[in-house]
């Protein structure tokens, strides 16, 4: 057996990395943002095992398995780590608890006084049981489906720390990088950093490829966008690949828009995530030319099912198949769908012919 067969033997091709890589495939790979939750039964029962849900992402037996679970399913192509955006501010020493029906609870810091107290460096041992599932995942993980890690964007955790809770368009962040920006900037500082120490702790320990979720990049202004969506994201890919410079970064400005070309451009990444309500020429003009391409099915659509979710998988297809595409929603998915449904689309997506 020659050197480069046995290669070939112990590394089998990961389809969804191969579209990151510059190689469209001919089916495009399939997953799901928020794959991993409440519209699956085994996630709910195991989630009323665990308790509250930090205890769930911060016991690496739970978190390994419910990462697993959409896989064993769906056997999608991608699984993604089952974490959440705000354990960053908790490494932080920030409080972070999550109520029921509520969402995510933080101190909030929202005067230059209170920025005051933010730690620079985070504890990376509250971290350890992330990393942990991690390995687990890696272990049981067939070798053709990749393992994402993620964080949250500095801009959409800050939005969640300054408020101390989600808010409709997070005026609260907003008013504060307008009134105080250098107090703002240095809660972004302090992100960027200790996102990319904790992004290339989850490739040590086994993620094959890294998404940072700006989920409200899209309540900013041109130039607010540049400066807390776009320029901290490229400091985080650079600083990521500083030390591993092939790493592959998905981006996801959701509500971007007409941004995402800058976005694209300035910020290095190898794909980018696209919402459902994103103009599609622009996409394959401007991005898709450049890069790859994640998305974009309305998790409403698949909740509706039938006939309007066939022509909307349709619609994705005929979009961007034609370029480097990882098919996915434009957001997560919803607890009440109907798993028919996902699996409605995965056979249509899968009986592709490009």
């Amino acid at each position: 057996m020659t050197a480069d067969s046995y290669l070939t033997q112990i590394s089998p091709v990961k389809p969804f990395l191969e579209v990151l890589s510059g190689r469209r495939q001919p089916v495009p790979p399939i997953w799901m943002m928020r794959q991993a939750g409440r519209y699956l039964p085994e996630y709910r029962e195991l989630r009323a095992k665990a308790g509250g849900f930090l205890d769930l992402c911060f016991t690496p037996e739970y978190a390994a398995e419910v990462t697993l679970q959409p896989i064993r399913r769906f056997n999608f192509d991608a699984a993604i780590i089952f974490s959440d955006i705000l354990v960053i501010p908790y490494a932080l020493g920030r409080t972070v608890r999550f109520e029921a029906g509520e969402g995510p609870r933080l101190d909030p810091l929202d005067t230059p006084d209170k920025v005051a107290t933010l730690a620079a460096h985070a504890d990376f041992t509250k971290l350890e049981p992330v990393y942990e599932a991690l390995r687990r995942v890696r272990r049981e993980l067939d070798p053709k489906i990749a393992l994402i890690g993620f964080c949250g964007a500095p801009w959409t955790v800050a939005t969640y720390m300054v408020a101390g809770q989600g808010t409709p368009d997070q005026a609260p962040a907003r008013m504060m990088a307008y009134r105080h920006p250098d107090a703002f900037a240095a809660i972004i500082d302090v992100l960027v950093e200790n996102s990319i120490q904790y992004l290339l702790g989850q490739l040590k320990a086994g993620a094959d490829v890294l998404q940072i979720f700006d989920t409200w990049a899209g309540v900013l202004p041109p130039r607010e966008f540049e400066r807390w969506s776009i320029d901290p994201t490229r400091r985080i890919v650079a600083g990521v690949r500083a030390k591993v410079p092939d790493a592959k970064i998905i981006g996801f400005p959701r509500g971007a828009g007409a941004m995402l070309p800058a976005y694209v451009g300035a910020t290095g990444v190898d794909g980018v995530s696209i919402d459902w309500a994103t103009e599609p020429s622009l996409i394959r003009e401007k991005i898709q030319t450049r890069v790859a391409v994640q998305g974009n099915l309305d998790p409403l659509v698949l909740i509706a099912g039938g006939a309007a979710l066939d022509r909307a998988i349709d619609d994705v297809l005929s979009n961007y198949a034609s370029g480097r595409l990882i098919f996915n929603l434009g957001h997560g998915i919803q607890p009440e769908t109907p798993i028919a449904h996902v699996e409605q689309m995965l056979k249509r997506v899968r009986a592709y012919k490009g």
